[in-house]
């Protein structure tokens, strides 16, 4: 069976494999070919779950692979493309637009009309297509011409259109964990055909570790950092020791994978403020640090924590918002680095503060009844009389006014008469 499609005059992109591999990047050389060698995604890959069956017996359904940048959405779908009887077409939503999209799918069709020959569309960050744009592989996949599958590292509940979701099944790929990792790191450095055995290499266990987290769940940023520390040390047939210090110096510093646009943007800010809510300064602070170590936009989470000191902290500490707003302010006028020592003071004052949420819910409750009421007239006696019409009409009449008669201020209602004694601030 066929890898990659064979050319023809219908194919517009035909892929094939390069005869010298010295120069292709190491974290594509290790790419598993069989599943055996594809480690860290179990969960829905080992040998008895359903999709694995699936692929093995080429009765797989249109999917969306969703997962973090080297997590193994591209070798799976290499993988299915070895089980499957259908032509295997690779795209990639980067490099091409919807003009060469159509002229593939129109292909598909004619071969599916022709021959019976089924199309296997790997479409690479599928996401990157707008959702006016997707629309052009629905009709495609619902007669069934292509088998879509479609990789992406955003959630696809919000970058892919319903219609396509509900025709396809979505497989969540996770970061990998350090295990996974430490197995592929240890097969790069054994394998002497597509990896780095040739050079001898041998990692301290200080080494490793610190590739391993340079990683932070990505098999190919980790493939990446250590060809590049490789690099480093020539062939020169005697055994190499490389340890952290090596290490570190070829890599200098590791980058957090921090996505200012996509789903980990949320996640992250989404932590940070229930560790606020818990009252947790700690786990607030780590999560203020991964925000900021990423390239967070400090106004963000500023501003963020101006809502949160109203949202849940509210009359059970007032100070609580003077301190959010001042926080605010510093880092405008301070900026980075050094706002960062005034965004951990406000950060830990705020998860220590008392909570109640009792303003917010109240609002909420007040907004219920403003939908849901429709536009009740304000009670005469709350209306100003300005003019003698408007007196004739009852405005005002009866309002007691508090400074005269601080026992009116209690004893007059000021809801509509449909609302009378609804309560919404409950502290």
């Amino acid at each position: 069976m066929e890898f990659f499609e064979s050319q023809s005059q219908e194919d517009l992109f035909p892929v094939q494999e390069p005869s010298d591999t010295r120069h292709v990047p190491l974290a594509d050389r290790m790419r598993p070919q069989e599943f055996s060698d594809f480690v860290g995604q179990e969960d829905v890959l080992a040998e008895r779950q359903p999709l694995r069956i699936a692929i093995e017996q080429d009765r797989v359904p249109s999917l969306i692979l969703w997962g973090p940048p080297g997590t193994g959405k591209t070798t799976l779908a290499h993988l299915i493309a070895k089980k499957t009887q259908a032509i295997y077409v690779p795209f990639s939503a980067v490099l091409s637009g919807v003009p060469e999209l159509r002229g593939l799918l129109k292909a598909a069709q004619q071969r599916q009309r022709v021959s019976g020959q089924r199309t296997l569309l790997f479409v690479d960050e599928i996401h990157r297509f707008n959702k006016a744009q997707q629309d052009a592989f629905l009709p495609y996949v619902e007669r069934g011409d292509i088998t879509l599958i479609g990789a992406t590292t955003q959630n696809p509940s919000f970058e892919v259109i319903a219609p396509l979701l509900s025709r396809s099944m979505v497989v969540v790929l996770k970061s990998l964990n350090d295990i996974a990792l430490e197995h592929i790191l240890d097969c790069a450095l054994v394998d002497t055909k597509q990896g780095l055995g040739a050079l001898q290499i041998t990692l301290t266990a200080a080494a490793k570790n610190l590739l391993i987290g340079y990683g932070n769940g990505d098999a190919r940023s980790m493939l990446t950092g250590l060809e590049f520390v490789a690099s480093q040390y020539s062939a020169t047939g005697k055994p190499i020791i490389i340890d952290r210090p090596h290490v570190e110096q070829a890599l200098k510093q590791k980058t957090l994978r921090y996505d200012r646009d996509g789903e980990e943007h949320y996640n992250l800010i989404s932590a940070f403020i229930k560790s606020m809510r818990d009252s947790d300064p700690d786990g607030a602070l780590y999560w203020m640090a991964r925000m900021l170590e990423g390239g967070e936009d400090p106004k963000f989470i500023a501003r963020r924590m101006m809502i949160f000191a109203s949202e849940d902290i509210g009359n059970a500490d007032s100070q609580g918002l003077l301190i959010a707003s001042a926080v605010f302010h510093a880092v405008e006028v301070i900026g980075l680095p050094e706002a960062q020592i005034n965004m951990a003071h406000g950060v830990t004052y705020l998860a220590t503060a008392p909570k109640s949420n009792a303003s917010y819910a109240a609002l909420l409750a007040a907004k219920k009844d403003a939908k849901e009421q429709g536009n009740l007239p304000v009670p005469l006696h709350l209306r100003n009389a300005v003019t003698s019409l408007m007196k004739d009409l009852d405005y005002g009449r009866n309002y007691r006014y508090a400074h005269d008669d601080p026992k009116g201020a209690k004893d007059q209602t000021h809801l509509p008469k449909e609302l009378k004694d609804r309560q919404y601030y409950k502290p």
